[in-house]
């Protein structure tokens, strides 16, 4: 691959840097080290107080400028470079007045595509980037030393930057709050996917079509040598499709698909794969979808078509999706026996990832857990398939705004103001039947009661612990 910029030719050595928000998640540290590692005057600037920021800035490995408690104009006006955290959008005043004022904008994703020198795979999506991401590394790494890297992840991109020495390849996800900032500089990866479009982050990008634009930007600087993979069943590949890619484009479907399009599909509990009409039958999937559920039969499609195209034989994969990994916090289930089973879905913040897991774990001695932040989102059709799969007495709400709409639609659902009351009253309706599930997915996000979806998982996890003996 060729840099459009390549960042080690350019000295940061007493260059004035501000990292426009820290954060807790751990990408804002390492990119602060990053940057103090080759010699910038990095200020960090974060909204959060310092006592918030405690377990962030023990981890800043040199000295820094600190500006907490807010933003402000002067730190924007003092450095030559802004970089900028995901959960700041591009349309905040703050990073607004850096365009204006010619800065140079980056997040982290970008220093890291304009940097890492091995091939790329880069994945975003609504649903599924996570798993899909994870499973792609499993497969790779039956031939090459690869790795996971980006949102969600305990590899911060430019943790994983400084260690590409020891790697042959890297799997990215890359969130839109990232690709937001991607522009004409930015390095394409060797292949791109978008797992799906499903209404999400409405109150960051205002529209389904602005937020599907903001996606599209992983492929925007591809070339022919390099592939785009997409879904042939979500509605939205079509609009994708328009944006004109210059790259390879293949496709994965759990129905047939059209001989004249490449890619691989499902048939009779087996995978298929096609290129200009030729194929056949590759990797036999018999009980997958039974296991895994629907959403992960179309991981796994995404994630193996990629592996071949990086090099990975059919064979090889074949061989390693007995052993494909179970990613924390996605229909997770972290309890189980003969009576009762706990799922654990926390990373479900949308109302298509809350029916992804209804879908899978539904039934009239299923116990739903749900409840968060309204982000703009409708949550009709999942009010339908709560109706369809749970008992109007078996619908536990935690409080918080979205729960409000979700009582509204469903006109059933008892609210708590806690987790730990709603994990107690949900083991106590569980305990009336012989055999049940309870599911904790909440279709929404977290904001008000905990620090982000990951922060929630693992509350209800020790929860669980405490209360079952």
């Amino acid at each position: 691959m060729e840099n459009n910029q390549d960042y080690q030719e350019i000295s940061f050595i007493g260059k004035k840097v501000l990292v426009f928000g820290l954060g807790l998640l751990g990408g804002g540290v390492a990119t602060t080290n990053w940057f103090l590692k080759r010699g910038a005057k990095v200020t960090v600037t974060d909204l959060k107080t310092k006592n918030q920021l405690q377990s962030s800035l023990k981890k800043i490995r040199g000295r820094v400028k600190l500006s907490l408690g807010g933003h402000r104009e002067g730190d924007i006006k003092a450095n030559e470079i802004i970089v900028v955290n995901p959960d700041v959008s591009i349309n905040n005043p703050y990073i607004q007045l850096a365009f204006q004022l010619g800065k140079q904008v980056e997040n982290e994703a970008i220093i890291f595509f304009k940097n890492f020198q091995k091939p790329i795979v880069a994945v975003t999506g609504t649903r599924g980037k996570t798993t899909t991401a994870n499973w792609i590394a499993h497969f790779l790494n039956a031939k090459y030393k690869t790795t996971v890297a980006g949102n969600s992840c305990a590899n911060p991109f430019l943790k994983i930057l400084d260690r590409q020495e020891g790697l042959e390849r890297v799997v990215v996800e890359v969130p839109s709050f990232a690709l937001e900032f991607f522009d004409n500089s930015a390095l394409a990866s060797d292949t791109a996917v978008i797992t799906n479009i499903y209404q999400d982050h409405l109150n960051r990008h205002q529209s389904l079509e602005n937020y599907a634009k903001t996606k599209a930007n992983i492929f925007r600087n591809q070339n022919s040598n390099q592939n785009l993979v997409l879904n042939f069943g979500n509605k939205w590949t079509n609009f994708f499709l328009k944006q004109k890619s210059r790259s390879k484009i293949w496709f994965f479907s759990v129905k047939l698909l059209p001989p004249k399009l490449n890619g691989v599909f499902i048939k009779n509990d087996n995978l298929f794969f096609q290129d200009r009409g030729l194929g056949g039958k590759i990797v036999g999937i018999k009980n997958f979808k039974e296991k895994w559920g629907e959403h992960n039969l179309q991981n796994l499609l995404a994630s193996s078509l990629v592996a071949h195209l990086s090099g990975i034989s059919w064979s090889a994969i074949q061989g390693k999706i007995k052993n494909l990994p179970q990613i924390p916090f996605r229909q997770e289930i972290v309890f189980d026996n003969s009576k009762l089973k706990i799922v654990n879905d926390t990373t479900a913040t949308s109302p298509d990832g809350g029916m992804a897991a209804i879908e899978r774990f539904g039934s009239p001695h299923t116990i739903l857990i749900a409840g968060g932040t309204d982000c703009r989102l409708d949550y009709r059709n999942w009010a339908k398939l709560v109706r369809e799969h749970i008992k109007p007495e078996n619908l536990i709400l935690l409080s918080s705004n979205a729960t409000q709409k979700m009582k509204t639609l469903l006109n059933c659902g008892e609210i708590f103001t806690d987790l730990r009351k709603c994990l107690k009253t949900a083991l106590r309706r569980a305990s009336q039947y012989p055999q049940s599930v309870i599911l904790f997915s909440p279709a929404a996000k977290s904001f008000e009661k905990f620090e982000n979806e990951y922060d929630r998982g693992r509350q209800f996890n020790s929860l669980v612990k405490q209360l079952i003996k």
